[in-house]
């Protein structure tokens, strides 16, 4: 990604974990919405979400506290933990 994380924006955010869902989970661009739900929608069980998050933390060099992401349910709040971490 091109974008420097320090002034990465929502759609910045969005465009990268939707760039990583389709590169670790083979799911297609197509079905990647903000209100795609993750386990219900795109089949992403608790396994796959560790994996995410291991990426996120990649990408955005901080660290996740798991606490964070324990009411995610669909992309748009993937965003929303994801922009809440790079404010802190």
């Amino acid at each position: 990604m091109s974008t420097d994380i320090a002034t990465a924006n929502r759609a910045d955010i969005f465009s990268h974990v939707s760039k990583t869902l389709v590169e670790l989970f083979d799911l297609s661009a197509d079905d990647i919405k903000p209100e795609a739900r993750l386990y219900e929608d795109l089949d992403i069980d608790s396994i796959d979400a560790v994996d995410l998050v291991v990426e996120l933390k990649q990408f955005t060099g901080r660290r996740i506290n798991p606490d964070d992401f324990k009411s995610v349910r669909t992309i748009d709040d993937v965003v929303d933990a994801v922009e809440r971490l790079m404010q802190r």
